[in-house]
């Protein structure tokens, strides 16, 4: 009998399906903001479209987290009815999942025109070029994520105030509270191999509640695919075990932020070696992992709603709070933007540390990539590499990264080089949501508001 992950066809996940004698399957498909959008299918419906694709309502690409319409957009809204878009079942994605009773998951994409806009196809012609230009792509994700003693009642409950974490105080690299929780450990392991997102690495981090999860280094796609169902799937075990988890960027200002760190790398097709890695060069850095370092330093400001797509991003992008202010770099230094890690053949690589949880695994992914490419492509040189700490350096103009995400969305909507990496459709799609985002914010009055203002002025 076929095994999920052994699913490479149309026709193996045929034969899987029968084989388990299956009702019904589940496909799910990743919206603007990485949220898993999905349903069950029969078994005859769903082995239909396995041959003809299916069809999904493109709100799916015309709504945000909360379901509220952009009312900005071109590509979908009112003013088009809502039509149905051809998906594709990704035969290859299949996975179980372990407390549905046999159940299988695969995961769709959007096809046709809906492909120029659907993020998973955004970064699948990304590493379409990195293939043109003779790499393969890969790359590793690690998450952040609080974990509370908190259901979806109770937050509503307490209007998100008051919230009880599921640890206190700070206690990171903490053994005696991985030991105490060793059953939620045990689960988040287990489900991580079960549904093939396996963690290399799992720890409490520095703060009450939150957790770090280094998921294992993959081809680009696939380690996409993995930091998407990573974050699905943990907020899925959190609610079964009555606790919450979130990915938000910063929760509190009182505790650090929620990271979403890239580690990435490219081998040559020819020869399968590191292209970053090069023993006669300082810090072993070849030529193109210089170039591609460069691409990403000089982007990052252009790109960062990419990498930061929500309001709540930017509180994290503050001095000291271990997240970069700027587009700097380094070598083996937590402080800058970009972290070169020397190494060997297999592990020379740069972390992309200005990512935070809140992205969305395929753009995030897509920016950090897509934006190294493109100084390789232009033979760039990275800016001087800072050593100690980047908070005590004034970076040049250039490299500051915008303070906002409207800002951050006007830098994308008129990157020249966004438009040539992603399409005019996907940069003027996205930086629509992006700016509609800001509006939803303003339309609130914070309690700091009220208590700044209120009384006095």
């Amino acid at each position: 009998m076929l095994t999920p992950r052994a699913v490479k066809s149309t026709e193996d996940a045929r034969q899987i399906v029968n084989e388990r004698n299956l009702t019904h399957v589940k496909i799910g498909i990743f919206d603007i903001d990485g949220v898993m959008r999905g349903k069950y299918l029969s078994k005859d419906k769903f082995l239909a479209s396995l041959e003809n694709g299916l069809a999904f309502c493109d709100v799916v690409l015309g709504w945000d987290s909360k379901d509220q319409l952009y009312d900005n957009t071109a590509y979908t809204g009112w003013h088009t009815g809502y039509p149905d878009a051809p998906v594709r079942v990704v035969a290859e994605s299949c996975r179980e999942i372990p407390f549905e009773d046999n159940m299988l998951l695969f995961i769709c994409e959007f096809d046709a025109e809906a492909a120029k806009i659907c993020p998973r196809n955004v970064l699948k012609r990304v590493i379409g070029k990195a293939q043109e230009m003779g790499f393969d792509a890969f790359a590793a994700l690690e998450y952040e994520f609080f974990m509370f003693n908190e259901t979806p009642e109770s937050v509503r409950e307490k209007n998100f105030r008051n919230l009880q974490p599921m640890t206190q105080g700070w206690f990171g690299y903490s053994v005696l509270r991985n030991s105490v929780h060793a059953d939620l450990f045990d689960q988040i392991l287990r489900l991580s191999e079960a549904m093939d997102f396996p963690i290399e690495g799992l720890h409490d981090e520095t703060g009450p509640g939150v957790l770090e999860a280094a998921i294992a280094v993959d081809h680009a796609e696939q380690a996409a695919d993995k930091g998407a169902l990573f974050k699905t799937f943990m907020k899925v075990l959190a609610q079964r075990n009555n606790l919450m988890a979130t990915f938000m960027a910063k929760w509190s200002l009182d505790y650090p932020g929620q990271s979403g760190h890239i580690h990435l790398s490219l081998r040559n097709r020819g020869d399968g070696r590191s292209a970053f890695y090069d023993p006669a060069q300082e810090y072993n850095m070849s030529k193109t992992q210089r170039h591609f370092l460069a691409g990403q330093q000089r982007l990052m400001p252009e790109l960062l709603c990419m990498i930061a797509p929500t309001v709540n991003s930017y509180t994290r992008l503050i001095p000291g709070a271990w997240a970069p202010t700027a587009a700097t770099c380094g070598v083996e230094n937590r402080t800058t933007a970009l972290r070169v890690i020397p190494g060997s053949d297999k592990s020379q690589r740069i972390e992309y540390r200005v990512g935070a949880a809140d992205g969305n695994p395929y753009l995030t992914l897509a920016a950090a990539l897509a934006s190294g490419l493109y100084g390789i492509a232009h033979e760039w040189e990275p800016e001087p590499f800072i050593k100690g700490s980047a908070y005590q350096h004034q970076p040049p103009a250039h490299l500051m990264l915008p303070a906002t995400l409207w800002d951050a969305a006007q830098r994308l909507r008129y990157s020249e080089a966004a438009r040539e990496l992603f399409g005019d459709a996907f940069v003027e799609h996205f930086a629509a949501t992006r700016e509609w985002e800001e509006r939803q914010f303003r339309k609130h009055i914070t309690e700091w508001e009220m208590e700044r203002y209120f009384e006095i002025i």
